[in-house]
């Protein structure tokens, strides 16, 4: 029981240490994420599926990697863990809302309400089974994603510059996101939707790779959080208390 408070306690005093900015953009790109992840894109070639969930993946990423530098790997992922209940909370909505009787305001453009209605409750409702992937493979890769940073981190001798930190946030997003898309594509698309072992495969790759490509172009951004953080000692109560621990 005395872990259990202690976990909480800690939990706490993370939450209140690190800024509700990234925290809330965090949130929402998982939101997001998941909800984008209904939406196929036709690309035209067989063996190549991909989702919109692409277009904001890496925002997730992103703030993994500004938190693991800053706060490690433990506390980036219990943020994950808690950024992951906030969109389950956020997908109960809304089915609650899918349930209840009424009408999308696209019925006044088209006029086909049963059609729309079924359509669009479906799409926000989402289905167990691509909740339930999205979640376990969030999960594991944010784990992967935050202790790989981590561990790759320490082998620089200038830990706090910016080619450690461009080193460790490329080859942990390369490795998480493709657990991520992997993980997600064998769970749902691969069980449910059809798809090959070659798309799935093929859809992490790819995915991985655009996810990672708008990571490097937002890099410089998490460097200079990361180092403005450590100037004004954002967190230092929640850094200190670990340390004492």
């Amino acid at each position: 029981m005395s872990k259990i408070k202690k976990f909480f306690l800690d939990f706490k005093l993370l939450i209140k240490s690190v800024p509700a900015t990234i925290i809330s953009i965090f949130a929402i790109s998982v939101f997001a994420m998941n909800l984008l992840a209904n939406k196929s894109i036709d690309t035209g070639v067989d063996w190549l599926a991909l989702d919109c969930g692409i277009l904001v993946s890496w925002i997730s990423f992103l703030c993994m990697d500004i938190l693991t530098k800053h706060y490690g790997p433990k506390a980036a992922t219990q943020i994950s863990i808690f950024a992951i209940i906030l969109n389950l909370c956020a997908c109960l909505i809304f089915f609650i809302a899918s349930k209840i009787s009424g009408t999308w305001g696209q019925y006044y453009d088209l006029g086909e309400i049963p059609i729309i209605n079924t359509a669009l409750d479906g799409t926000f409702a989402g289905s167990w089974y691509v909740v339930f992937g999205s979640t376990v493979a969030f999960i594991m890769s944010a784990i992967i994603n935050n202790f790989s940073n981590w561990s790759i981190g320490k082998a620089f001798k200038n830990k706090d510059g910016f080619g450690a930190y461009i080193c460790r946030t490329y080859v942990s997003t390369a490795i998480g996101q493709f657990a991520d898309n992997m993980i997600f594509s064998l769970i749902v698309s691969h069980f449910f939707f059809g798809w090959t072992l070659l798309q799935c495969v093929t859809c992490a790759a790819t995915g991985m790779i655009v996810e990672l490509l708008c990571e490097a172009i937002f890099s410089p951004i998490g460097f200079a959080i990361c180092k403005r953080w450590q100037k004004e000692e954002i967190g230092k109560d929640y850094l200190t208390h670990v340390k004492e621990d």
